[in-house]
């Protein structure tokens, strides 16, 4: 495993080590260990598991109440993984930082609590995402910021995404810094 900085503090890429052969592969998705020797969480209460149709964006959320991080990876497909920074202190604040996940390249994205998250599905098929959180989810404290914001700019690779008429209507990044939660 080897995990790598994004240049964002505290959200990190985990590279698993993938054992192919004739057969198939084999991977460890998290090793209590091996997480701690990063100074990664250990303590997930929730896994979740969604899937999405091509050309689906979902985005961007947070969990503030409690503060939620999340470990993301795909099992089969392939996405284009948000994250942005929406921690008002923070250096990089309104930064996003963006990759391919996929259920072939043995990478997982590490959220601390503090960050705006969104996908898009790549190619023609579905994508299966999972999700580990280090809390409860607790929709009263989930809050979201519209994907296209002008502000924060993300470039999604897919054209004429489709988004949930909830996602549709998310405030803009203006709007949440007005009034941030504390992270």
């Amino acid at each position: 495993m080897k995990v790598q900085n994004t240049g964002i503090e505290g959200l990190m890429v985990v590279e698993l080590e993938i054992h192919r052969d004739g057969r198939g592969f084999f991977v460890e998705r998290f090793n209590e260990k091996r997480f701690k020797e990063y100074a990664l969480p250990t303590r997930f209460p929730q896994d979740n598991h969604s899937r999405s149709s091509p050309k689906i964006l979902r985005g961007l959320h947070m969990q503030y109440d409690p503060p939620m991080g999340k470990l993301v990876g795909v099992l089969h497909g392939r996405i284009y993984d948000v994250a942005v920074d929406v921690r008002p202190d923070s250096k990089t604040f309104g930064k996003y930082f963006g990759l391919e996940l996929s259920g072939d390249n043995g990478k997982l994205l590490w959220l601390p609590a503090g960050f705006a998250h969104g996908f898009c599905v790549l190619g023609d098929e579905p994508a299966d995402v999972f999700y580990k959180v280090d809390a409860l989810y607790n929709a009263p404290g989930e809050i979201g910021i519209c994907w296209n914001d002008p502000e924060i700019g993300i470039k999604w690779p897919v054209e004429n995404p489709i988004v949930s008429a909830r996602d549709a209507k998310l405030s803009s990044f203006a709007a949440y810094k007005k009034n941030p939660p504390r992270w």
